[in-house]
């Protein structure tokens, strides 16, 4: 009976202590993933406060901006462009 009730029962079970230690290592593991997103956001921060070109790479992919003397060229997928077939 204090075998059964060891592994099974109560607070502190075996079967509890593994379920709490699972919990801690799933715990840890979103830490770490955490953790290594602030680090990529951080970068990311850095570059746009600090680095020209990610700042006109980013104009220029997102809101299409050019420099003087510079043509634009955009293309637009055959699906998005309007058909007239009225012929």
């Amino acid at each position: 009976m204090a075998a059964y009730f060891v592994i099974f029962g109560g607070e502190y079970s075996l079967v509890e202590l593994r379920r709490v230690k699972d919990e801690l290592e799933l715990e840890r593991q979103r830490l770490v993933d955490v953790q290594s997103e602030v680090e990529r956001l951080r970068a990311r921060v850095d570059s746009l406060e600090n680095d020209s070109a990610t700042i006109e790479r980013i104009a220029r992919e997102k809101w299409g901006m050019i420099r003087p003397g510079e043509k634009l060229y955009r293309f637009e997928d055959a699906d998005t462009v309007k058909r007239d077939t009225t012929f």
